[in-house]
Parts: structure tokens; sequence; C-alpha cells
């Protein structure tokens, strides 16, 4: 099982960036995945999900619409659409695979973004 993110980079105050969470070595629609981010000395936190097989989806409440999670299943692949970006969005953004609760979460190495001008 390996996850990849790719998509980050700097980008100016208001402008987009989207990310991608390539799976391989598994059955990505299978499982639920999730976008978190992470900056120096905080916690990880939970940015967004979408679940297997109904494709639910969640927010973290601070985002107030700006990110939008998709999954395209034949490219094995889950989006994270974030617009309107803000400095406070800095961090480095990692997606997770979960197959059902309690078993193994699969990790990416993770994707820089940072939001400056």
């Amino acid at each position: 099982v390996q996850l990849v993110e790719s998509g980050g980079g700097l980008v100016q105050p208001g402008g987009s960036l989207r990310l991608s969470c390539a799976g391989s070595g598994f059955s990505l629609s299978n499982y639920h995945i999730r976008w978190h981010r992470q900056t120096p000395g905080k916690e990880r936190e939970l940015v967004a999900l979408i679940t297997s097989p109904t494709d639910n989806i969640n927010y973290a409440d601070s985002l107030k619409g700006r990110f939008t999670i998709s999954r395209d299943n034949a490219k094995r692949t889950v989006y994270l659409q974030m617009n309107s970006l803000e400095p406070e969005d800095t961090a480095v953004y990692y997606c997770s695979a979960v197959f059902r609760a309690g078993s193994t979460v699969y990790w990416g190495q993770g994707t820089q973004v940072t939001v400056s001008s």
C-alpha cells in the first residue's frame, strides 16, 4: 500500500491549489480517505474526509466551504481542491487511507503548501 501526495507549492493569498493523493497497491475506492494538515509545533488536524463506498463527505468547520474533496476511482486518486487560500492554510498536507475503523491507517509522505505574498 502506498499513498503519494502531490500538488503543493507556494501560492499567494486568495489563490488556489489542487492536491492529489494517488494510491497504489490497493483498491483506493474501498477505503475511507482523509486529508490532514500539520504545522510545526501543532497537532495534525483533520481537513476533509470522503468515505467508502457511499462517498459521504465531511470537512473541518474552520474551512468555511473553501476546500472540496473528491475521488476519481478510475485514476485511484483523491483530490483536495483548495480555494481562497489564506496564510493560515500554510502546512504540510497529508492523506491517509483506512479500510474500516480499527484497521491499519496508511499515510502518504506529505506535500508542503505555503500561502504567502
